[in-house]
């Protein structure tokens, strides 16, 4: 099964994109972790590493960033 990481910050940019998402993806072929950076800070650096560069954001099993709308860059996550 491939892996995928969707990071978001919580606003309502992020919780419409996680939502149409999680719908559109058979959920038998990708498992997709949620990653809320607003909820889990220890996190960022995980995103960042990943090449996340604003959020919504999905990472995928192999490295590359689907950058989707922008809600948030990871400077104002950061905070």
């Amino acid at each position: 099964m491939k892996k995928a990481t969707f990071y978001h910050a919580g606003c309502p940019v992020c919780v419409n994109a996680e939502h149409e998402l999680l719908n559109l993806v058979d959920s038998s072929k990708i498992d997709i972790e949620v990653v809320h950076l607003g909820e889990q800070k220890n996190k960022i650096g995980d995103a960042e590493n990943s090449g996340v560069k604003s959020v919504p954001a999905l990472v995928l099993d192999n490295g590359n960033v689907l950058h989707i709308n922008h809600g948030a860059t990871m400077a104002e996550v950061r905070g």
